[in-house]
């Protein structure tokens, strides 16, 4: 558990350090620079001649997904939305994990719908008086697709994980970031002129802290520390980040919030992924 906690931490600073430093930078760039630093990070680990082609191009695929496309829709959100509303909206991760599992595996569990319904009503209340802005309307369905995304990634990659599985996920994971990449490049020369290169000190080290600490130490570590514990702790775990990063975007970067509204409406969604982790398969 101990890994986990480690990741937590170091994820908690990142919406801060994003909204601060990068929210200016186009979000394709930041998720190209990101994701290429953590695959430079993995080169040494690479074995591609352990992975036969099909699971290469799988692998290849979750990365575009989990890592790619997650990441241009999150930094872009940043635009729209203060750090620890973008901490607070990733909290429809395991829903949409629990989702994507039910839909594959042909089920239905009421009590997701409802969950996810509880989760939406406290979300509301937290940010009730600024949907008529229509940026926080943009921001919350721009995390609300880097959600989707990483939860499918994630779904795929366990379904993969477990069919015959003769892989170290160290020999493999660079097709991940290889992936993520690779989907990132793309989206950012669909949009040639927004990207600058003129980049500060301090944006460059957010840069290299994102990339090497927080996507390439960051995903490893989580990876490893989710093997060594059971389901419930790793439920908790999974939802850890999002009080520690609302409370270092509050306090370490003194993002202004209503702190009642946060707490009743914060309450109902933690009350609303508790009952999801607990839910039975029917």
């Amino acid at each position: 558990m101990e890994l986990l906690l480690i990741t937590s931490f170091i994820w908690a600073f990142s919406f801060g350090l994003v909204k601060r430093y990068l929210s200016g930078v186009d979000a394709a760039l930041v998720a190209f620079v990101r994701l290429a630093l953590a695959l430079l990070l993995f080169l040494p680990l690479w074995r591609p001649r352990l992975s036969p082609a099909p699971l290469a191009r799988r692998l290849f695929g979750i990365g575009m997904v989990e890592f790619g496309l997650m990441y241009v829709f999150y930094i872009h959100s940043f635009r729209f939305l203060a750090a620890h509303q973008v901490a607070l909206f990733t909290v429809f991760t395991p829903l949409y994990v629990a989702l994507f599992d039910d839909v594959l595996e042909r089920r239905f569990r009421p009590l997701h719908l409802w969950t996810a319904l509880l989760a939406v009503a406290g979300t509301v209340v937290i940010v009730y008086s600024g949907w008529g802005s229509g940026a926080l309307a943009a921001g919350f369905l721009l995390v609300q697709a880097s959600n989707a995304c990483f939860a499918a990634g994630q779904v795929w990659y366990r379904r993969l994980s477990a069919v015959g599985r003769e892989w170290r996920d160290r020999d493999v994971f660079a097709w991940l970031y290889l992936g993520g990449a690779a989907a990132a490049a793309l989206a950012m020369f669909m949009n040639p002129g927004a990207i600058d290169l003129r980049l500060g000190a301090g944006p460059m080290l957010v840069l290299l802290y994102l990339g090497l600490l927080a996507s390439g130490v960051g995903f490893f570590l989580w990876n490893i520390g989710s093997s060594r514990v059971n389901a419930g702790t790793l439920a908790v775990m999974n939802n850890l980040k999002v009080p520690l990063a609302v409370a270092v975007s509050l306090v370490f970067f003194r993002e202004q919030a209503d702190l009642l509204r946060l707490a009743a409406g914060g309450s109902a969604v933690l009350l609303a992924l508790y009952l999801n982790g607990r839910s039975p398969a029917k």
